[in-house]
């Protein structure tokens, strides 16, 4: 019986969820112990011939979930369970030099280091997928003009593709950031007990080099028994920060969508697709609500994170049951929120019309900043200009006669101001300021930065 969401499939794609299900993390612990056995070969601490049986044998064709799981139910602890069935499927030499020097961290530590070296390599190709999205949405509506809205005010004039272009470098920050964590997220750790290699010999260090280095992971830095968990605070709390940059774009997008707003709203992805069980008519943004949705979880996340950070001495197990959860969880969901985010910006409807319509709605008003600039152009101090202003908008707001009006009326406006003049202040459409040539730095920055990476905005 499926419990998990999750599990189900209804979150994350098959490719992440494959790299944490559970034959998978096997086959990554028993890559760790014959990574181990070969480089203490190398280096003459256990016979070469050792070293090659459990090479052949660390893998799921001969150490079976299913007898694994077993083991632990009789033992109680599920690394000794895969050290037994390990050591059950070699023969000869290989039998006697199983874990030799080894303590369950290093394998729990760095087998973790492996399947977050896979998770991230996924995540990075989306968010990277997800940033070509949005620098194509900055570059076609650069010019679109529509109602900027702060307080969910109308209060000036900006285009869709400047709030694309926002969103654009956001996630090139988040990619930048993404590569700097991986830095020191993705390593091992094959030094024993208490993080000595005592039990490893003097060539502890050389073992774990030569290990690490054929896994494709770096040695961590300072160890006990276990990689300090800061590494990995550090790593969720950044997911959960890209989740809140997707949770933002989404909540954008849902009160752009609102009925009384129509600016942008999310596709149907089918022609069967249902908005309501009791409204045919309906066209819910589910997808950005889903996002939005996981975005909280992701959050709570980090905390747990955080929290396993202080553990006591060397190490105890306050952060291993719940590592259990937070750090697949964390992979899974960042990667269905991101496919879901690339989907609905993909395919993402926009009304120009509305956007034309709402920018009117005010009859002016939205554009009051520049009529008070206006005056102080023609000579009057701008605390002066901007109480006319605001006094105008008020009778504007409290009368029912039009901004437009309500500047004519007034004798210090319409002695410096024309009709003419004033007719084309309140024109929103001509009030972009710097705004396109803000969206050609954004964009132009942002391939600038991939090619350094040796990526392009063209994929």
């Amino acid at each position: 019986m499926v419990i998990c969401p999750i599990d189900s499939g209804r979150y994350g794609s098959p490719e992440m969820r494959r790299i944490f299900d559970e034959e998978s993390r096997l086959s990554k612990m028993l890559s760790v112990e014959a990574a181990v056995a070969w480089a203490q070969a190398e280096l003459g601490e256990i016979p070469r011939e050792a070293a090659e049986e459990i090479g052949r044998k660390a893998n799921t064709g001969y150490v079976k979930l299913e007898r694994c799981k077993e083991l632990d139910a009789q033992i109680g602890h599920d690394v000794m369970a895969v050290v037994k069935a390990l050591t059950e499927a070699c023969s000869g030499e290989g039998r006697r030099w199983v874990h030799y020097g080894l303590t369950s961290n290093d394998v729990l530590d760095t087998a973790t280091g492996l399947q977050l070296k896979e998770a991230s390599a996924i995540i990075r190709g989306k968010i990277l997928a997800l940033i070509r999205v949005l620098s194509d949405l900055a570059v076609e509506y650069k010019g679109l003009p529509m109602a900027g809205r702060t307080h969910g005010q109308q209060i000036g004039v900006i285009t869709l593709g400047l709030k694309f272009a926002v969103w654009l470098r956001e996630m090139m920050r988040h990619l930048n950031r993404f590569d700097e964590c991986m830095k020191r997220a993705l390593v091992g750790k094959i030094l024993g007990a208490v993080g000595t290699g005592a039990a490893l010999g003097p060539k502890a260090l050389e073992v774990q080099a030569l290990a690490l280095k054929r896994l494709g992971l770096k040695p961590a830095d300072m160890v006990t028994q276990v990689v300090q968990r800061d590494i990995h605070a550090e790593l969720v709390s950044l997911i959960a920060n890209i989740g809140s940059t997707l949770d933002k774009i989404g909540t954008e997008i849902r009160n752009l969508q609102r009925t009384e707003i129509a600016e942008l709203m999310e596709p149907f992805e089918s022609e069967r697709q249902v908005g309501s069980t009791a409204m045919p008519a309906k066209r819910n943004p589910v997808r950005c609500e889903k996002v939005c949705s996981l975005a909280k979880l992701l959050r709570g996340m980090a905390v747990t994170a955080f929290e396993n950070i202080p553990l006591w001495h060397e190490r105890d197990l306050t952060n291993s049951a719940n590592e259990r959860f937070i750090l697949p969880f964390s992979f899974i969901l960042l990667d269905e929120m991101l496919d879901t985010m690339i989907r609905v910006l993909k395919g993402v409807v926009v009304y120009p019309e509305n956007m034309r319509a709402n920018l009117h709605r005010t009859g002016g008003l939205i554009l009051s900043e520049r009529v008070a600039g206006a005056l102080v152009e023609k000579g009057m101090g701008r605390q002066e200009a901007h109480e006319t202003v605001r006094r105008c908008s008020m009778e504007a707001y409290t009368t029912g006669v039009t901004f437009k009006e309500a500047l004519l009326r007034n004798r210090e406006v319409s002695s410096r101001l024309s009709p003419e003049e004033i007719e084309s202040l309140l024109d929103p459409e001509t009030y972009l300021g710097v705004a396109l040539e803000l969206v050609d730095k954004a964009v132009e920055a942002t391939r600038r930065e991939l090619e350094a990476y040796g990526s392009t905005l063209e994929g």
